[in-house]
């Protein structure tokens, strides 16, 4: 850290995802915790919802001890909160906050909102309300800790808040608290998510489409209010890619001052003869199921590949997947079996009891089950997009198709039913892995795969892939452990084509030629630990924090 920067003292952050396992937020607050617990010394604390409340949460060990004198005070101020450290690496401490007592208060709470801020609550809808008193219990919760503990000293102290669902917090400490430097990050702008979710060009029109005006149209007006107001009023305002900076600039009409990359953790990647032992598990129980559910015999040689992530079919490019898939079968050159799993969580009923009985056996299977190509019930199979899509190609894994496709419709927490396998351990035994992203601001899932020592397909409209091209200094090919396929509004079938070539090359490689990318993979996942990202955080702190510096002196 360079020596004129301001550093903090205190760090608080909030999120929907603390203590909440729920999607990529999580992933990059949990992973880097570890490292900035380490040079703060348990003065970081994490804020998160309290849903578990009277039930037990796997991820919060309680400290009903901690801080017990400022917990009476808050309860006499109305904030009702509990202490403990959040059960991951580092174990940093986390406040978890009550926000349900405020619902009685928000039309009170918006409209101050609205008077300070602008900030237009009038037409917020579904997740809105629940969110935004989350936020402005979490904002109560630091002014309240703040003035009993850190207000005397000489402390420099940072609230970051994470996404729309934390700004008004992130607002009112900055109106009620300004000696707390205020930072904001959007891991993707709602109203950018819901133009490319809509089916609308995102990229080709960024510069003509006027944010405002979007939101209108596609009823995102409170959400994008919200992530509006608080960029243009937060002291460092941030994203995590330079693609996402773009669209932040186009869509928000504020600049962002400073880039946050995603870094990664990779002490749960097994090393040595640990990493073989979990990869031929691994694989062993892919095969199985697909055996199971198939009727298929699968060699060792097949090629196992695989999509995950949320369940957005054109945003996370799981439709270009599947017509990779449909296209890839007709190739005559492909001498050898391939299975493609989408593992992504959709409305799951439960696990399908026939394949357990299968699965309870040793038996090698010579027949498919009905459907066989996926491995849980849904509620609503008539209208899931994987299902119909693959109605659509008439694809139904039959014995003369070498490319066979399984929907895994659940998340792989290890109780899933089928497989009762974590997705890391079920990562490990892939030989490619293809997220061919049309919105994706940045992409754990393809550095995940590359720490698991998988090469990735990905493409130049997620901020992993536009990272790994400027690493390699050009396009980079799947030799180098990611294959970044050039993607735009329009170019679809090109992506699909792009994904069948890295497929044919890979089936065509010598064992050297896959140890070699292999290698490559999880070299270049080492570029991106956080102990080399963390440095862009502490330029965001200290933008944050001369902004306070400033205010101070004009006082």
């Amino acid at each position: 850290m360079e020596n004129n920067k301001i550093a903090p003292t205190f760090i608080f952050e909030s999120s929907w995802e603390v203590c909440n396992k729920v999607g990529g937020i999580y992933t990059v607050l949990s992973t880097r915790a570890k490292t900035l617990q380490t040079q703060m010394k348990d003065r970081l604390v994490f804020i998160g919802p309290d849903f578990w409340n009277g039930k037990e949460n796997p991820l919060f060990i309680e400290d009903a001890k901690k801080w017990s004198p400022w917990v009476k005070k808050a309860k006499r101020e109305g904030i009702s909160v509990r202490i403990g450290r959040w059960n991951i690496p580092g174990k940093p401490y986390v406040i978890l906050v009550d926000f349900t007592p405020y619902f009685p208060s928000k039309d009170r709470i918006y409209g101050d909102a609205w008077t300070e801020f602008g900030v237009d609550s009038l037409r917020g809808y579904g997740d809105y309300d629940e969110a935004s008193m989350f936020s402005y219990a979490a904002g109560r919760v630091v002014e309240s800790f703040y003035n009993y503990y850190l207000s005397d000293g000489d402390e420099r102290v940072v609230y970051q808040a994470h996404e729309w669902m934390t700004g008004l917090g992130a607002l009112y400490i900055r109106q009620h608290v300004p000696a707390i430097a205020t930072i904001f990050t959007t891991h993707a702008t709602s109203i950018g998510r819901s133009i490319a979710g809509n089916n609308k060009p995102l990229y080709d029109y960024l510069y003509a489409y006027n944010g405002n005006q979007m939101a209108a149209e596609l009823n995102m007006e409170a959400k994008h209010s919200i992530e509006r107001q608080t960029a243009h009023n937060v002291d460092c305002f941030t994203t995590v890619s330079d693609v996402t900076a773009r669209e932040c600039q186009a869509l928000l009409d504020k600049k962002c001052d400073a880039v946050l990359m995603n870094g990664f953790e990779s002490d749960f990647v097994p090393t040595g003869a640990s990493f073989t032992t979990h990869r031929k598990k691994a694989r062993k129980a892919l095969l199985r199921v697909a055996n199971a559910l198939t009727g298929t015999e699968f060699p060792d040689d097949t090629i196992i590949l695989a999509t995950s992530g949320r369940y957005e079919f054109k945003n996370k490019g799981i439709d270009v997947f599947l017509e990779a898939i449909h296209r890839l079968d007709w190739q005559q050159s492909l001498t050898r079996p391939v299975v493609a799993f989408i593992e992504v969580p959709a409305w799951v009923a439960g696990p399908r009891l026939d394949l357990q009985q299968r699965l309870a056996s040793d038996e090698v299977y010579d027949t498919p089950l009905s459907m066989p190509f996926i491995t849980h019930n849904l509620n609503d199979t008539a209208n899931d997009n994987v299902i119909n899509t693959l109605r659509w190609f008439d694809k139904s894994n039959r014995k003369d198709e070498r490319v066979k496709v399984i929907f895994v419709p659940c998340y792989l927490d290890g109780n899933d039913g089928i497989f009762n396998t974590p997705y890391y351990d079920l990562l490990i035994g892939n030989d490619l892995s293809v997220y061919a992203s049309y919105y994706e601001p940045w992409g754990y899932t393809p550095l995940e795969s590359v720490a698991f020592h998988v090469p990735c397909i990905t493409t130049s409209l997620s901020g992993f892939g536009m990272w790994a091209n400027s690493v390699k200094g050009e396009l980079s090919t799947l030799s180098d452990g990611a294959a970044v396929i050039e993607r735009n509004d329009y170019n679809y079938g090109d992506v699909a084509d792009g994904i069948v070539r890295c497929v044919l090359e890979y089936a065509g490689w010598n064992k050297k030629q896959v140890d070699q990318a292999r290698s490559n993979a999880a070299a270049l996942s080492e570029k991106a630990l956080w102990k080399h990202f963390i440095s862009y955080y502490y330029d965001a702190y200290d933008i944050a924090l001369q902004k306070v510096q400033e205010r101070k002196e004009r006082m």
